[in-house]
């Protein structure tokens, strides 16, 4: 079992239902001293691995472990988890390695959106959501926070209930950072909150906008048309959210291949 994964290696795993479990383990401090953390990390003390380590070994992915230059302390960190006998690697390089090989890395911090805690975040929407709303509970997943939880309901009540649970309303009226508003959805506002300009995520949300509101990519429709159909099929949202995310994994998929062949045609490389 490896010690170690490379930051192209785990790069190429962004995106996908592939991507382990990443652990920014360092001390609480320098997390939030540094404004940059992967996307789809979460934060956790690195001296605390018997706390935390089983929890998150449940979830059964492998656990990478990343400080800023992968030295001593994920490699610590990762020493007591192995002890522990949880299959758990370093980072080679750390978050500047990563960023260095093109990985996607939030660049700041959301202020609504509280990553520090050792809990889930919480996000509410309406039930039956729409294209705008399963996709940004992707965005959510897959580059924000893996643990997120979901609810959905009622739409008039999301924000209230929001208020009441200390969740995070997206995707309906009212939503005060995460709503569709002219050419914007929620999804560009997630991207342009952390500071993400990938070019390949922004394809997505375009797609994601065109899906909800009917603008002129040419994907969205058929986007549209594949989300209403699982909706026909599921009544139980957290379900169509799970079923979903395969989807928008196909999608981002696309949406990389689309942006490579973008950059080969215009530079006559690809990016790296």
């Amino acid at each position: 079992m490896s010690k170690s994964i490379s930051a192209h290696d785990l790069s190429n795993l962004s995106g996908t239902n592939n991507w382990p479990t990443v652990v920014a383990a360092t001390r609480c401090f320098k997390f939030e001293e540094e404004a940059r953390s992967i996307a789809g990390s979460v934060w956790r003390d690195h001296m605390q691995t018997e706390i935390w380590g089983p929890d998150l070994a449940r979830l059964g992915r492998p656990i990478v472990v990343y400080c800023l230059h992968g030295h001593n302390v994920s490699q610590l960190a990762v020493a007591r988890l192995r002890a522990q006998g949880f299959d758990a690697r370093h980072l080679e390089g750390g978050i500047d390695a990563y960023e260095a090989a093109g990985g996607l890395v939030l660049k700041q911090r959301g202020p609504d959106v509280p990553l520090l805690l050792p809990q889930p975040t919480l996000w509410i929407t309406s039930e039956r959501p729409g294209g705008d709303g399963l996709g940004f509970a992707w965005l959510v997943r897959r580059f924000i926070d893996p643990l997120a939880q979901f609810h959905f309901v009622e739409a008039e009540w999301v924000v209230d209930i929001a208020e009441e649970m200390g969740a995070i309303p997206f995707a309906v009226e009212g939503a005060r950072n995460f709503c569709q508003v002219g050419e914007t959805c929620s999804a560009d506002k997630l991207l342009d909150l952390f500071g993400i300009e990938d070019p390949a995520l922004r394809h997505f949300a375009r797609i994601l906008r065109g899906a909800s509101a009917g603008a002129d990519e040419p994907q969205s429709a058929g986007l549209q048309a594949i989300l209403r159909g699982l909706s026909s099929l599921q009544d139980d949202d957290l379900a169509q959210l799970e079923n979903s995310m395969v989807i928008h994994d196909a999608l981002f998929a696309w949406c990389r291949h689309a942006t490579r062949e973008t950059q080969i045609r215009t530079t006559g490389k690809a990016a790296a």
